[in-house]
């Protein structure tokens, strides 16, 4: 047998393990690239195929209002999906007709539910809000109400400042959507998304609603 100079064979030692090594990482950077686990570089026909097929309502059969983000929503849940686990299970598994009005602890300050009873306001007397640690996901259990919605460019006047401790900040907005909320649809509100909950459809009426926050980070 011929002699082979140690560096020689090291080489040669060494290059399957190698090849194998760049194999892996172009799989690697091939899936990136394919945006399979990135929902933020998905088309729009991908989202919407994730969001129509509904296994993140993780089995809660009611329907999302057509104003939810689905792109929002699927970079959310594939970030956090734990929480989001969490949050359509408590809203399956729990009697909510039933549930006392007092906030439910669903993972600590994560995620937690709040469930109120309160009469609708005209629209006079209610303003805008926003959140900036949580999102929203609201469901009227009884009543019905008006939700209005309006984007960060619609704000007119700042009435009160974000205040860290409540997560809120309110304001008034120049233009925004009127979306009627029922038990037969839920809402989903996102830092950007000022939502203005709570406002009588025709007569001042009795709601009960639960509110699950998720955190965001």
């Amino acid at each position: 047998m011929p002699f082979i100079e140690y560096s020689t064979y090291r080489k040669k030692i060494m290059k399957k393990p190698m090849i194998a090594c760049v194999a892996a990482m172009s799989f690697l950077i091939l899936v990136g690239c394919n945006g399979e686990s990135d929902p933020a570089s998905w088309s729009k026909s991908k989202i919407d195929k994730w969001f129509e097929k509904g296994d993140w309502l993780n089995g809660w059969t009611v329907k999302p209002d057509a104003s939810v983000n689905r792109k929002a929503l699927a970079v959310s849940y594939f970030k956090n999906r734990e929480r989001w686990d969490k949050a359509f299970t408590f809203l399956k598994t729990c009697d909510l007709a039933n549930a006392e009005a007092k906030l439910y602890d669903i993972d600590g300050d994560i995620v937690y539910a709040p469930v109120s009873e309160y009469i609708t306001k005209n629209p006079e007397d209610a303003v805008f809000e926003s959140h900036r640690k949580y999102i929203d996901i609201q469901y009227v259990i009884a009543g019905r109400e008006l939700i209005g919605l309006a984007g960060p460019g619609d704000i007119q006047e700042v009435t009160k400042p974000y205040d860290e401790m409540t997560d809120a900040e309110f304001m008034t907005v120049r233009n925004s959507t009127e979306m009627q909320a029922t038990t037969g649809k839920f809402f989903i509100f996102f830092p950007e998304d000022l939502h203005r909950p709570g406002v009588k459809d025709g007569e001042n009426s009795p709601v009960r609603k639960v509110v699950i926050k998720v955190r965001v980070d």
